[in-house]
């Protein structure tokens, strides 16, 4: 049987750090950011950890 392949996409996304939570971007910061106050932004641009209900789902996707 051939060996899976990692989903390219979400390996792109998401980055192991050395307690082996993933972390990652946070949404809806890319762009119309002059619609969004100062505060909000600010809060967009702290990395945040994958939900530990999300790890079991992304695992299969990322274990190439």
């Amino acid at each position: 049987m051939p060996k899976m392949k990692t989903k390219s996409s979400l390996a792109k996304r998401v980055r192991k750090n050395a307690a082996g939570k993933w972390k990652r971007g946070q949404a809806y910061c890319s762009h119309l950011a002059h619609l969004k106050t100062t505060k909000q932004k600010r809060h967009l641009k702290k990395v945040i950890f994958v939900h530990s209900t999300d790890m079991k789902r992304l695992k299969g996707l990322l274990q190439g």
